[in-house]
């Protein structure tokens, strides 16, 4: 394999880059990885390897065709600036001011009014509402939930003897269940859930599916104000701060990416663990590996976000005493590569909550108890039920979906032995 003279092989760079949006201090565009490419997206462990042997805490990357940023890559480095909002704040709105509505990446980072994409006392009045929205959640009658979604599911594909974890039983489990939680009728929750994969998708038309979501979350706001129910987008409307309907759109917005692929490739890349990697499936099997230490094993070693948590610091800052970041560009978190930072990699990784993969700081994830109970028991249930399936295909061959925040497989291919359905009572 070639290289080229940043060392690292030529396949990792896009061939040619367009002109920068923004003001990188460095304007080395040839240094620049791209994060969007099918060769990231096949093997990006390597390509953090790389980057750090080669730039060392920070490498600077494209996270589309023209749109640079710096990642991040050392665990102590990246808790420090997820920790430092003052310098390093969520809020992209002087960055996207030079950003073209057609980027791809522009619906997954433009500013909205909710406690991702915000700062100081904004960011605290949203994330409160959400935190207290979440806090009503019955825990027992979600764990009931899920595992009647998951028993349905399994029940369609069951005596096939073989079906797509993904698309047949992750994707509609969380989309069914979320749905639940935030009280979406099915009109409402299908074009919420094709817009999302638009967003995520690197090849669509990530602005149609930004449109589609607000959509379709605005007509559920306006349903939920005229008949609430118990439901989170009922209790975001009932809050006393008073959100604006397109406050708790942003909000429902938030849950909803928070939800859809990263909790779906949770439970997809811990199940391809299991099933890649023998003595770690063999132990979740045997009991000796609890499925909430299976599910923290893969937010360690390949979490289902890899690089997100962007700030944008509103001053060059210098970093780590020698690298200086640009003014109004995205500073990114590669959660990936930091959790498997050789400065912290080594001992054990069980009880250990100590990992990046969902967040930290004041933006760390609000919903974490709810996605381990929803990510565990979609686990617990398809295990349970099929026990010894196994990849249909060489583990060699799964695809990875491309694309700069995600890392998702593109199916699931499994085969086990075909289970008949019960037989229906008769009178």
């Amino acid at each position: 394999m070639s290289s080229d003279r940043s060392g690292l092989p030529t396949t990792v760079f896009a061939s040619q880059h367009p002109a920068v949006y923004g003001s990188p201090l460095d304007n080395d565009a040839e240094s620049r990885v791209p994060l969007y490419t099918e060769q990231f997206a096949a093997d990006p462990h390597a390509v953090y390897g790389q980057l750090r042997e080669q730039f060392g805490s920070l490498a600077p990357v494209w996270l589309a065709p023209g749109v640079p940023a710096t990642l991040v890559i050392g665990y102590w480095t990246a808790l420090r600036i997820m920790n430092d909002p003052e310098h390093f704040p969520a809020d992209p709105r002087m960055w996207e001011r030079d950003i073209p509505p057609e980027c791809p990446v522009l619906p997954m980072m433009q500013w909205r009014p909710n406690a991702l994409r915000s700062a100081g006392l904004e960011h605290e009045r949203y994330r409160s509402t959400t935190v207290a929205a979440l806090g009503r959640v019955d825990l027992a009658a979600l764990h009931t939930s899920v595992a009647r979604i998951a028993a349905t599911l399994v029940d369609t594909f069951a005596d096939r003897g073989r079906a797509d974890l993904l698309g047949d039983y992750a994707v509609p489990l969380v989309f069914e269940v979320i749905s639940e939680l935030i009280g979406c009728d099915p009109d409402v929750s299908a074009q919420t859930a094709a817009g999302m994969a638009m967003m995520f998708d690197a090849t669509a038309d990530a602005a149609e599916g930004n449109r589609l979501i607000v959509t379709a979350l605005g007509e559920l706001v306006r349903r939920k104000r005229a008949r609430p129910g118990n439901d989170i987008t009922s209790s975001l409307s009932a809050h006393p701060i008073g959100l604006t309907d397109e406050e708790i759109i942003q909000q429902l917005v938030t849950l909803y990416g928070a939800a859809s692929e990263p909790l779906t490739n949770l439970i997809a890349n811990a199940l391809s663990w299991m099933m890649t990697h023998r003595d770690f499936g063999g132990d979740v099997a045997g009991g000796s590996l609890s499925t909430r230490d299976a599910l923290t094993h893969v937010l360690f070693r390949d979490p289902p976000i890899a690089n997100f948590c962007m700030s944008y610091p509103p001053q060059p800052q210098l970093i780590d005493e020698t690298v200086w970041v640009p003014a109004h560009q995205p500073v990114v978190i590669s959660l990936a590569a930091c959790n498997n930072d050789p400065a912290v990699l080594g001992g054990n990784i069980r009880h250990n909550e100590s990992h990046l993969g969902l967040g930290a700081g004041p933006h760390r994830c609000p919903a974490q108890t709810p996605a381990h109970l929803i990510a565990g028991e979609a686990i617990d249930q398809i295990l349970d039920s099929l026990p010894e399936m196994a990849l249909a295909i060489p583990a060699d061959q799964l695809r990875w979906r491309p694309g700069p925040f995600h890392r998702a497989l593109e199916s699931l291919p499994v085969v086990f032995h075909p289970i008949a359905s019960p037989p229906l009572p008769t009178r």
